[in-house]
């Protein structure tokens, strides 16, 4: 199987895993001249909050697309993504994070889609967190989760 599109999906707690999803993406885009999709997934009430506080000037089209863009946490990764050499582009999506990243897996059909996660607690560790748990059993493509030990 060729990867051509692979999907770096992250969310609000993801600026704690920058470097080991950067490494991930850019270890399996890197090899096979894949472009990573970096897709950053806003509830409503996150969207508004992040859009209130990026300052965009009156007048601006202020898309989930040009709010993922501003987002630090995405360009963090683009800073990785263009010194590893990778090419990439930048989604936005507004939704349930699981569902959204499934629903952008597809739209970009993805080859493979990358997403993060925290350690859990002992009891924590028979289930993924919910958004993780959704991605793995209805992605239209393998996934890959990274977790971190936060």
């Amino acid at each position: 199987m060729a990867i051509e599109n692979l999907l770096l999906a992250v969310g609000p707690t993801d600026d704690q895993r920058i470097e080991p999803l950067a490494r991930t993406a850019t270890d399996i885009a890197g090899p096979a001249g894949a472009t990573v999709t970096l897709a950053h997934v806003f509830t409503r009430e996150e969207y508004e909050d992040i859009a209130d506080n990026l300052g965009f000037d009156e007048g601006d089209e202020v898309t989930a697309d040009a709010v993922a863009r501003r987002h630090a946490t995405i360009r963090d990764l683009e800073d990785h993504l263009s010194d590893a050499g990778v090419d990439y582009d930048v989604r936005g999506h507004i939704g349930e994070h699981g569902e959204s990243i499934v629903a952008l897996a597809d739209d970009v059909n993805a080859d493979i889609a990358v997403v993060g996660g925290r350690k859990r607690s002992p009891a924590g560790k028979a289930v993924f967190g919910s958004t993780a748990q959704t991605v793995l059993l209805s992605a239209p493509c393998p996934v890959t989760f990274v977790r971190s030990d936060h």
